[in-house]
């Protein structure tokens, strides 16, 4: 039952190359920062990540896409990152951009053991009629595209079916966490984390502080510990904002 591992590095030590992940977060809010750094030093690459968003520019999953590790996002929001939008356009990453909500809803429903679910989102776009470029082949032209998806009527109403999503492993970060991997986050960070635990088939989180078991009060967990495989403790010091809007003086 006790599920802490020394160290980062000991936490994401079997992660090959080839695996899909699902990292929590949104923007730079909620990232397992110390788990995708121990990923780096590891050295895997070709890896598959689903995930809100790419961090920014050497922050995040950034420092993953500036190194050349990641073959695949699934996302919602990349507007942030530079050296995404140039891979992308290059030919060198292949994108999938998803709605924000219909993310979520895929992440919640591979959790839940749902395979797939219609929802509105999309339809009438190219998100139901297929043609959204994935990868392009480096001189403009689209090398793989999105496929069209199957669209069906209820109460008069059109949907769109989306599939769930499952990973070979999942990165999260919460504030609080016990040995048996039950696990609080805290305000924003409740985002993307709670759903990105459950669609992993192992999941990994980073946490803030680390308490014994029944130290944690069963009304607060946001995730079971049912969902966790392994749990590291992190310094919580290290903590970004993704972009600072100040007044201009005067």
């Amino acid at each position: 039952m006790d599920k802490v591992v020394t160290d980062p590095a000991a936490a994401v030590a079997d992660i090959p190359s080839g695996a899909t992940l699902a990292v929590g977060g949104f923007g730079l809010c909620g990232i397992p920062s110390d788990l995708i750094g121990a990923l780096l030093d590891a050295g895997v690459d070709d890896l598959a990540v689903v995930s809100y968003n790419c961090g920014v520019d050497e922050w995040g999953l950034g420092v993953l896409l500036m190194a050349k590790r990641l073959r695949r996002m699934t996302s919602s929001y990349v507007g942030e990152n530079k050296e995404f939008e140039r891979q992308f356009l290059s030919g060198e990453l292949e994108v999938e951009l998803t709605p924000q909500g219909t993310l979520a809803e895929r992440l919640r429903a591979g959790g839940a053991g749902i395979p797939a679910f219609y929802t509105p989102a999309g339809v009438g776009t190219q998100v139901a009629e297929g043609g959204l470029p994935w990868k392009y082949d480096g001189s403009g032209g689209i090398a793989v595209a999105s496929p069209p998806k199957d669209t069906r009527t209820f109460g008069g109403r059109d949907y769109v079916l989306e599939e769930a999503i499952t990973t070979d492993f999942a990165l999260v970060r919460a504030w609080r966490g016990d040995r048996h991997g039950n696990l609080v986050y805290r305000m924003a960070a409740r985002n993307f984390n709670p759903l990105c635990a459950a669609a992993g088939r192992v999941t990994i989180a980073e946490v803030e502080e680390l308490v014994e078991p029944g130290e944690l009060n069963p009304a607060d967990v946001h995730t079971p510990g049912v969902f966790v495989q392994r749990v590291v403790r992190v310094d919580a010091s290290d903590k970004r904002i993704e972009r600072r809007t100040v007044r201009k003086a005067g």
